[in-house]
């Protein structure tokens, strides 16, 4: 056996397995952002185009270590360019230095082609050391992918204090309950007075539509993941978890109680069928959900962690001569999920089983894809050169987006209530206002539910901490106490570090 070993790795095979490593570490730095099947292709193809340049190394010397000592060296070059143009972009912004380390690349190849192809060089001796070193690399990104992602059933609880309640009773003719987040979605006066866009004709079709529309709403939390990961729980976030304390950036524990949380446990164990669908963000995707809804992949073949990967090597030439536009396919990907999700409402409001769909839209959230009419957009005209969002091309991109949101939300209300023997139940809710906005005005989100026969329970300065404990108790037999409304703001990265913000609504119905 040692001599199998042995003599297994005394061969120059390193390459290959080099060629998995830059993927592999790419995928375990965004281990809980995406999923790691999304790793799969790239890693696929990272590793045949190792192979293939190995073997055509190969044919030029016919020198098998040889070759594999210079295919590790050009592999090298290639999946470090991307990094270093990165960190040189980043620190020096306005430096031209594009055509300089492309020089600096290519002299580094040349020097690694002259040295290693020296008569004396045969570097058999370090083939066992490069194959254990390759090995090696690969073990703390797998290791991290495996451990880091690994699947819950249905039925789990993200938080062992989550606000539970085992004496729920289904109905005898169950409302099905529609969970709708637009994110970034903010109240109609923010938009008015932020962007000069009114946005009555929106609250009027809803509220034509029997929805009441809470004209005082703020959002709990002012990003996206403590504000649902409060909501989707019924409960403030401080002291929930040990985790959660203001010196904390670990979010771990959070995007477990958002993939499983109380209200989802509660809707199960009634026996409700649950559907969710595919973000583009893994830490938001309820892959486990009965029905968890996701489009075709986008018709190019190319993800968004596909397009990262690209930036961080050599390859990234190939947007430069405009033969890969990743900031494009950006923009189909993101269509695609967003109009998936309208299209299947007719499909959802069918099923047969009570259910509960949490229906997670990223828009108005950036990227800005549409236009007011549908028509697409190309989400690097709304950022500067280093990708960031200026105020004026942030309103214009905001603004457009939400005016199609608008049409399209109205088709799904219809569609769903059309469907549905049992009058539904629905919630829209911004998980948060737009960005840009001054603090307190950053949890002005929009808050409009369709609460059959029961509207009367709903109150203009509702927070979404409150929503599911009011549809647990009106709807089920729940026995939750509605808690005070509070909005708390915390800086990035310490999401935990809290500051109470007052609500200074002052519409006349509050």
């Amino acid at each position: 056996m040692k001599n199998v070993v042995t003599n297994w790795f005394s061969k120059p095979w390193y390459p290959i397995v080099l060629s998995a490593y830059p993927v592999l570490a790419l995928l375990s730095a965004n281990t809980g952002q995406i999923r790691p099947t999304t790793g799969v292709r790239p890693l696929a193809i990272s590793m045949a185009l190792g192979g293939l340049l190995f073997f055509l190394v190969w044919l030029l010397f016919r020198q098998v270590h040889k070759a594999a000592f210079l295919t590790t060296l050009f592999l090298t070059l290639f999946f470090t360019y991307g990094h270093a143009f990165i960190y040189i972009d980043e620190e020096y912004p306005k430096t031209n230095y594009t055509t300089w380390l492309a020089a600096g690349w290519i002299v580094l190849l040349l020097l690694s082609i002259f040295w290693t192809t020296r008569p004396k060089l045969t570097f058999v001796s370090s083939a066992s050391t490069l194959n254990t070193v390759a090995l090696a690399l690969l073990i703390m990104p797998v290791g991290q992918i495996i451990f880091g992602s690994g699947p819950r059933g249905a039925h789990a609880l993200g938080l062992k204090n989550a606000a539970v309640d085992s004496d729920l009773v289904r109905p005898e003719n169950p409302p099905d309950v529609y969970f709708f987040i637009l994110d970034s979605y903010g109240r109609s006066d923010l938009l008015y007075s932020a962007y000069g866009f009114d946005n009555s004709e929106f609250d009027s079709e809803l509220e034509k539509r029997d929805f009441f529309v809470a004209k005082c709403s703020q959002s709990n939390y002012v990003r996206t993941e403590i504000s649902l990961g409060s909501s989707l729980n019924m409960q403030y976030l401080q002291g929930l978890d040990e985790s959660f304390t203001p010196k904390s950036t670990s979010r771990r524990v959070l995007w477990d109680s958002l993939k499983h949380s109380a209200v989802r446990y509660n809707f199960e164990n009634m026996g409700y069928q649950t559907v969710s669908y595919e973000t583009g963000f893994a830490w938001l995707d309820l892959t486990d959900t009965d029905h968890f809804m996701s489009p075709p992949p986008i018709y190019s073949g190319l993800t968004e962690f596909e397009g990262l990967f690209l930036r961080t090597t050599a390859a990234r030439f190939t947007q430069d001569l405009g033969l890969v536009d990743p900031d494009y396919l950006l923009g189909v990907g993101f269509r695609d999920r967003f109009n998936y999700v309208f299209n299947s409402m007719e499909y959802v409001s069918k099923i047969q089983q009570p259910t509960f769909s949490y229906i997670h839209v990223i828009s108005p959230h950036p990227p800005f894809v549409f236009d007011p009419e549908g028509n697409p957009t190309y989400p690097p005209d709304f950022w500067n050169d280093q990708r960031q969002y200026p105020s004026d091309l942030y309103q214009i991109g905001y603004v457009n987006q939400f005016q199609y949101l608008n049409k399209n939300m109205l088709e799904a209300i219809d569609t769903i209530v059309a469907n549905s023997e049992t009058p539904p139940i629905i919630i829209i809710q911004g998980d948060h206002g737009p960005w840009l906005q001054p603090k307190e005005k950053r949890f002005w989100n929009l808050t409009a539910i369709y609460f059959p026969e029961h509207q009367d329970q709903l109150y203009s300065t509702i927070t979404p901490v409150n929503i599911f404990r009011l549809v647990f108790n009106t709807y089920f037999g729940g026995k939750y106490d509605i808690l005070e409304d509070v909005s708390y703001f915390s800086p990035v990265p310490n999401l935990y570090d809290f500051s109470k913000i007052p609500n200074s609504c002052s519409h006349p119905d509050n």
